[in-house]
């Protein structure tokens, strides 16, 4: 009885310990504060442009982050010699958010971002998927056709890539996506079945 008592202790004590442990194993994140001149303005747009194609997040203006790997390290290095280079200020900091809550809201943050891009592509499924049942009504099966949108496919699948890559906790518009790309590609190959029947291949 008393063995089973402290086997129930130790689980709590387990348990007590891992939850602390987990909470403090947070994310940690590279902030980077900079001011660039006013002019030259296309400068200014080079900066804020390398900076969303790398994935990071504005938590105000001027100071953007990204979760710390060596990658980003790499990255926001690379941008923060360019903003010297063109007269500006700049300052790179590692940092961790004060709780979880802190943290859960900046990775919202970077979710939302990445789920407006979902969309935008999801957008576009929605328009070729159009375009295959137009030219699919108006039979007009040509290897020209055929050629078009398989090309059109690979732009959008190049596209997903890059949004997949910048999509660093997994924002929820991800499966979506990729299951419009899945039915975009059957129907590419169903157009193509056509193609080949009306061209007796």
């Amino acid at each position: 009885m008393q063995l089973d008592k402290v086997y129930d202790n130790l689980n709590l004590y387990a348990t007590i310990v891992t939850e602390r442990t987990m909470a403090l194993v947070m994310e940690e994140w590279l902030l980077l504060s900079y001011k660039v001149p006013p002019e030259p303005s296309s400068k200014r747009v080079s900066i804020w442009r390398k900076i969303k194609n790398c994935g990071a997040i504005y938590i105000q203006n001027g100071v953007c982050m990204l979760p710390k790997n060596d990658e980003h390290q790499r990255q926001f290095k690379i941008i923060q010699n360019e903003i010297i280079s063109i007269g500006g200020e700049t300052l790179l900091l590692e940092t961790v958010g004060l709780d979880k809550k802190e943290e859960d809201n900046i990775i919202t943050r970077f979710n939302e971002e990445r789920n407006d891009q979902y969309q935008e592509f999801l957008d576009k499924c929605a328009d070729y998927r159009a375009e295959i049942i137009k030219e699919t009504e108006n039979k007009h099966f040509t290897y020209a056709e055929l050629q078009e949108n398989d090309e059109d496919l690979k732009k959008q699948k190049g596209w997903l890539e890059k949004i997949r890559k910048l999509d660093f906790f997994g924002a929820p518009l991800l499966a979506d996506a990729e299951k419009q790309l899945l039915i975009c590609e059957q129907m590419l190959e169903e157009f193509a079945q056509h193609v080949f029947n009306a061209e007796g291949q």
